[in-house]
């Protein structure tokens, strides 16, 4: 029971991560890889002050969600002056960057060792230290970013997004600024990804660089591409389905070595014909309207 309420909580993890991504890749037509960057700020923050200065973990939240406005800010203000393929590699070279720091600075973070002893979430003196607690708790923050951002996108804010990312001169000449809706949408991208860092400090209770790489940040896209750039619900299911592939690789029997290069072989096939299909709608697309 354990084990599955284990992988529950990573899905809803997950889940979190990949739908506050969607908000930038799926509604603003932004591909970002610096999402786990923003995922490893949220975690720093929340394990720096609990530990070395016993802050309790519901005023770390609004910290980890400021200070990943502020670096959210700073680099979409950057990157909105680029276009395709130079503003995938601003957002990777942040996240090289905020890497690095995590790494490097071990005065502060302790680099590759580490920060270990992280308490468990408390809330009002009750400490969510057991799985189905730490679940349940999981399951509300999740359900509150879903309710944000499903009620963000279908606002006039997010109609303007779907308007950028289908027609971005056309969203220009009807008077939208559309960099200050990039640079929004950047924002807010970040501060929800650091609500699932602030979870997954507090469940593991350990923290180090390697969660947070470049790896992590392409696997979070793999998740917004498999299940949909602007369905919050098949991002839920991809997620699943992304966790719980190489568990069900061990369950039949096949050795650790084996399942993790054939969870990478399964999620790659996925993404082409995810992908393929995205082609073939926008041809058709094209096609009816040039008719």
């Amino acid at each position: 029971m354990d084990y599955i309420l284990h992988l529950s909580i990573l899905i809803c993890i997950y889940t979190i991560l990949a739908q506050s991504l969607s908000l930038v890749a799926g509604y603003s037509g932004q591909i970002s890889l610096a999402h786990a960057g923003f995922y490893g700020i949220g975690a720093y923050v929340t394990a720096l002050l609990t530990v070395n200065f016993a802050f309790p973990v519901l005023l770390t939240i609004p910290i980890a969600l400021l200070i990943s406005g502020i670096i959210g800010y700073i680099v979409s203000k950057v990157a909105v002056k680029t276009v395709d393929d130079y503003y995938i590699i601003i957002t990777l070279g942040i996240q090289v960057v905020i890497f690095s720091i995590m790494n490097n600075w071990q005065e502060v973070t302790r680099g590759p060792m580490g920060i270990p002893r992280i308490p468990s979430f408390s809330l009002f003196g009750f400490q969510f230290d057991s799985k189905i607690s730490f679940l349940l708790l999981s399951a509300v923050f999740t359900g509150l970013v879903w309710f944000i951002l499903q009620n963000l996108t279908k606002s006039p804010f997010g109609r303007v997004l779907r308007g950028l990312s289908e027609d971005e001169v056309y969203t220009k000449s009807i008077g939208k600024n559309v960099g200050n809706y990039k640079v929004i949408s950047f924002v807010i991208s970040g501060m929800l990804a650091s609500i699932a860092g602030v979870l997954y400090a507090h469940y593991i209770s350990y923290i180090d660089p390697t969660s947070f790489t470049i790896d992590e940040s392409i696997f979070i896209l793999s998740i917004v591409i498999i299940g949909g750039m602007r369905n919050l619900k098949g991002i839920f299911f991809a997620a699943a389905f992304l966790v719980l592939l190489p568990e069900a690789l061990r369950f039949i029997g096949m050795p650790s070595s084996v399942a993790a290069n054939m969870r990478q072989i399964i999620y790659g096939i996925a993404l082409i014909l995810v992908i393929y299909r995205m082609a073939i709608n926008k041809s058709k697309t094209m096609e009816n309207a040039n008719a």
